[in-house]
């Protein structure tokens, strides 16, 4: 049986903002399965994927180090750039405009209970999706996310990184494809802490810019195929009727 998964595009939006959005729906649902699990009526869990497009912000992951960030933060302050510290797995990245950001809040234990397996279908949707624009995504080996040319180190550089978060097999955060996105904000971090490998963007590579609504559209084809899945795009009105909580979030 095909899961169903709503899709709703965020828009511009902070990203403390966006973070919130997610923390209400993956409490919603991980809520339900503590009910469940006493043997309570609850209802059942509900499969999210969000995009959106944040304001330039770099985001720190639970393993990360923060001298990996090589600016100071009088000068975050005075570029207008934010800072985060999360909860979601790898090290320091780069959120902004020109970049489709992915959440997916799902629930793993209609699927599969492996976070292994989970993110290799992320990298899969990405690497499809690169596809329709003649790029040949790869995995580099032992670093999640995806790359163009991992096996040349004087080509290889990332197009797509990857960060996660799972409570009782609900996920949240996701990935950030880098698309029109201004390349320059790279320069102020060690990418996802690695040192001997480049950044890159749909945009640079192909040499020119790319609609990201039709990024989108790929996004969620490869998605629903992926994950065999049964995708419903959903306005901001009609995810508010899905949450029974923490409407306010969202």
């Amino acid at each position: 049986m095909q899961q169903a998964v709503y899709v709703r595009d965020l828009g511009n939006m902070e990203y403390g903002d966006a973070w919130r959005v997610q923390d209400a729906l993956l409490l919603e649902n991980t809520n339900k399965k503590i009910k469940l699990a006493k043997g309570e009526a609850a209802g059942e869990t509900i499969h999210h994927l969000l995009f959106c497009e944040h304001p330039p912000v770099y985001t720190l992951g639970k393993s990360g180090k923060e001298e990996h960030v090589l600016i100071s933060k009088e000068e975050l302050a005075k570029r207008n750039i934010g800072y985060y510290p999360t909860n979601r797995g790898g090290d320091i990245t780069f959120h902004g405009p020109g970049q489709v950001v992915g959440y997916p809040i799902i629930d793993l234990e209609k699927f599969f209970t492996d976070i292994g397996r989970y993110l290799r279908f992320l990298e899969d949707v990405i690497i499809l999706t690169l596809a329709h624009y003649g790029l040949k995504g790869e995995r580099s080996p032992g670093e999640t996310g995806v790359w163009l040319d991992p096996s040349n180190k004087m080509m290889a550089r990332k197009i797509c990184a990857m960060g996660v978060r799972c409570s009782r097999w609900v996920t949240m955060h996701g990935f950030a494809l880098n698309v029109n996105t201004d390349l320059s904000f790279f320069d102020r971090i060690i990418p996802c802490g690695i040192f001997h490998k480049g950044v890159t963007s749909i945009q640079k590579v192909i040499g020119t810019s790319v609609d990201v609504t039709d990024v989108h559209r790929h996004l969620i084809r490869h998605f629903a195929d992926i994950f065999s899945s049964d995708v419903k795009q959903i306005s901001r009105d009609e995810l508010s009727l899905l949450l029974s909580h923490n409407e306010e979030a969202v």
